[in-house]
Parts: C-alpha cells; structure tokens; sequence
C-alpha cells in the first residue's frame, strides 16, 4: 500500500510513500540522457530526457517505483490488485510494458499535455520483466505543475482521470475515491460553530474539533481522506527547507509504522519516502530506518553519461548528540 503527493509550493514537489513487507535493494538511480532504453517493443531511446527517482535496476534495467524527469514531468506507480488488466501484444496499437511506462512517458514528454496526446496509442502489453520478476498491478499518477491525472488500466482499456487533488492511494479505482470526498465536506482546520455552541452555550474542549471524523486507520480509502486533507491545507513555506520539511510531513501524516499494518507476507512499513523539486531538479528522501532528509541533485551529475548512476539508501539512523 503506497500514498502518492503532488504539490504546488512555489515549486512543484511531487513523492511518495512506498508501503511494503520487504524490500528490493532499492536506490537513487539516475538515467542519464545517453543511457539506451531499450523497450521489448524494438524501439531504442539513444537521446532521451535525464530521470531520477528510487527503483530497484535489473541486469542493467531500472526499473522506477518512483520518478521525475528534467523537464518537470514525474510519475509514481501504486498497487491496485484486483482491479489493473493488462492486455496481450496488439499489432495495431504500440505496445508497451507495464514496468516500461515511466521510461516511456519520461524519457520523452516534458509535460501531462504532452503525455496525453499520445497515452490513447498504448497497449499496457502484459509481458513479464522475467520468471523472477511478474508483472505488478498498479495505477499511476502522473504529474507536473500544471496538471495531474490517474492512469488506470483496466478491462475495458486505459481509464485517464484528471486528478484536481493531487492525491493517490490503492484500491478502488481513482473515481471512487474523487467521490468519496463528498462525505467529508465538514472538515476543517478551524472550529467551524454549531447549533449545540450557540443553543447551549458550550465550548470547545480542544483545538482540532474541526477535523473530528478524519479517518486514521491505514487503509488506502482513509489515507487517500487523510492526505488529501492535509495537504490541501498545507502553507505554502518560505524556503526551500521548510518546503520539502512540510511536504515530508504530509507523508508522515499517512506513514505506516510497524505492527500497523500485518499481512500474509509480514509486517508492512513505510519502505521510503520521497520528495522531488521538478523545478530545482532535487531528488529528498528519507528511509524506514533513518529519518535524515538526504539529497541527490541532477544538476551535480553528468547528465550526457551512457551509464545508469546509482545511491544505494542511507539506512542508518543518523542521530545527532549535542552534549
């Protein structure tokens, strides 16, 4: 279970929670811009746009659970079992594997407009990476600083959602949860008076009253409540520091801490959790077990390399003693 943030703050911020039982070696990877994508379909990209984001790379494959490109344009992929279809190769259509999708949008577009002229053309090919490695069933957000949207691929095709909240989680499909929102149009940050106040002449008896009935389980229907809550009354900070600080404190609000979460598979936690300045070009994360913001810029790196460049995850906890 995941929780995906895009975010208008001065720049544009867009991260993600990673929610799972165990975890892939994952790191920082960046694709600089000569690195060759090869898709199953034949086609090359030699010249591409430079991508950073956290994904796990496979006999020199990256594949991204997370990503943003130079120009603005990021995506992060979430699970949503039971209801992703993918679909055999089609001649008529150009093909392209799930775990190739945000190589394919990134590596090419600068923007969602973009993007979308030409998502119509594409079959979400159900191909296996390998035997090790099935196919995961996920829908996306995809988004810049203008625009967000959910692409859901489904039975009857590709379902594109524009996406006013900037908000995803997992399962029900994206319209649900839009429509969801209905029931919680009395939240709000601030003590809103009531009939009881008036007639009785009660107090309130604690700051916070305006956001009783906030969901706080972790299922993905009341973190998609929680988050987009929090995050469309977030301010808007004056740094740059105090930003991305903010921004991991609206997936904190929606982090999975052990023994929240057990499922067959064990104990699920917040892998990682991640933040990117589009604009700046500043990939931030922070771990399970260490919770120091760490950085890595594109524009410290050699963007025409032919080579994947990878961080592995600073894991241990840093902890500062000042006496």
């Amino acid at each position: 279970m995941c929780t995906a943030v895009s975010l208008l703050g001065g720049d544009h911020y867009f991260g993600r929670n990673l929610d799972l039982e165990y975890t892939y070696e994952e790191a920082v990877v960046i694709t600089p811009r000569c690195f060759p994508i090869q898709f199953r379909n034949g086609q090359v990209l030699d010249n591409h746009n430079a991508i950073i984001g956290i994904g796990t790379v496979i006999d020199g494959y990256p594949l991204y659970y997370d990503c943003s490109n130079e120009r603005g344009l990021s995506i992060a992929g979430l699970n949503f079992p039971g209801n992703a279809s993918y679909h055999p190769k089609d001649n008529g259509m150009l093909n392209i594997t799930p775990f190739e999708l945000p190589l394919w949008l990134l590596g090419q577009f600068s923007s969602v407009a973009e993007a979308l002229e030409c998502l119509p053309q594409i079959n979400l090919w159900q191909e296996n990476f390998n035997k090790e490695y099935p196919l995961t069933p996920l829908h996306w957000l995809l988004s810049d600083r203008n625009e967000c949207v959910v692409l859901e691929p489904m039975d009857d095709g590709l379902h594109i959602h524009r996406n006013p909240i900037g908000v995803l989680t997992n399962n029900p499909p994206f319209d649900y949860h839009l429509n969801n929102l209905a029931n919680y149009l009395n939240l709000s940050p601030t003590l809103q008076k009531g009939v009881f106040q008036s007639k009785a002449g009660l107090d309130p008896i604690s700051n916070g009253i305006g956001a009783v009935g906030l969901p706080g389980d972790y299922s993905s229907v009341s973190r998609f409540i929680r988050a987009a809550f929090v995050k469309v009354n977030s301010p808007q900070e004056k740094t740059e520091r105090d930003q991305v600080g903010q921004f991991f404190h609206i997936l904190s609000s929606v982090a999975m801490p052990k023994g929240s979460v057990v499922t067959q598979n064990g104990i699920e936690r917040t892998v990682y959790s991640s933040c990117c300045n589009t604009d700046k070009g500043i990939y931030y994360y922070t771990t399970y077990t260490n919770s120091q913001i760490t950085a890595v810029s594109l524009c410290n790196t050699d963007l025409c390399e032919t080579e994947l460049i990878q961080y592995p995850l600073g894991t241990d906890q840093q902890i500062r003693f000042i006496n």
